[in-house]
């Protein structure tokens, strides 16, 4: 069984998690996750947690390909405020933060978020690690080459399957020796891949089992799913949901979406038979 403990809370991760994505950002590829006010943030927290989300994932720094990063102090003022609301009227709902940066992870943490989720793995800020060992919360390692603004110039492996896995050990390593307990690690679909990579990754999605840790899948409305199937993003739910589901029963832990519903759909349907 794998689990993850939020301040004292257990979660049992052998039934799939699923996470929803709410972005406090003027710029996320996905238009229909834009929130404009404290109360559209509100209102789609409690659609979210309607729809069965088990952890709401904060992010005030986009990643997309080519985005700019934006100053600690301007990513806190954007995520802050969402935390605490959404902390003040859901108190029992798992809150992530969204961040690379280890202040943000703290004052995120400071505010009443549970999960630190770092894109980089600890690679884009050299105290995230030791910052994160100290606040004693999970950790979700991501795997990327270069960052959102060059990743996509570092989609070349000799082996991607074999250097990503070693990666991943590497990290958890890593994270173990600095005293994380909770680990959770994201293969990084999207990041520093191509649409072929990605495929090949959720078709191998399997190994990442002998890491004995929980494993993320974050394929939510990519352009893998819409430039494959040649639609707009916005007609990229089906897709979503059907390579969840492969994601699923490839043995991911936790789902991380902008549409909780039909993932939460879909892992009540696989818990069905594979749970």
């Amino acid at each position: 069984m794998y689990s993850i403990n939020c301040r004292g809370k257990i979660y049992d991760t052998s039934s799939p998690l699923i996470m929803g994505i709410i972005n406090a950002t003027p710029d996320s590829f996905y238009e229909g996750h834009l929130q404009k006010s404290n109360d559209d943030i509100l209102r789609l927290a409690e659609k979210m947690i309607g729809d069965g989300a088990d952890i709401l994932d904060i992010g005030g720094q986009s990643s997309r390909p080519g985005s700019d990063f934006i100053p600690a102090e301007e990513e806190m003022n954007r995520v802050m405020p969402v935390i605490k609301i959404i902390r003040n009227a859901f108190p029992k709902i798992v809150i992530s933060i969204d961040s690379f940066n280890s202040a943000v992870a703290a004052k995120a943490i400071e505010s009443g978020a549970d999960i630190v989720n770092d894109i980089s793995g600890g690679n884009m800020d050299e105290a995230m690690i030791l910052t994160v060992a100290k606040l004693k919360v999970p950790y979700i390692c991501m795997h990327m080459k270069g960052t959102p603004q060059t990743m996509q110039q570092h989609a070349h492996y000799e082996n991607m399957l074999t250097e990503i896995l070693d990666y991943c050990i590497q990290r958890v390593s890593v994270c173990r020796a600095a005293g994380i307990n909770d680990i959770i690690i994201d293969p990084g679909f999207g990041f520093s891949k191509t649409i072929d990579q990605n495929f090949l990754l959720l078709k191998s999605f399997k190994i990442f089992r002998a890491l004995g840790v929980p494993v993320l899948a974050g394929l939510s409305r990519k352009s893998t799913i819409y430039k494959t199937l040649d639609v707009d993003v916005k007609d990229s739910l089906n897709g979503t949901t059907v390579l969840n589901t492969i994601a699923l029963m490839n043995g991911a832990n936790i789902l991380r979406v902008h549409d909780v519903k039909e993932a939460k759909q879909a892992q009540l349907l696989y818990s069905k038979i594979y749970v």
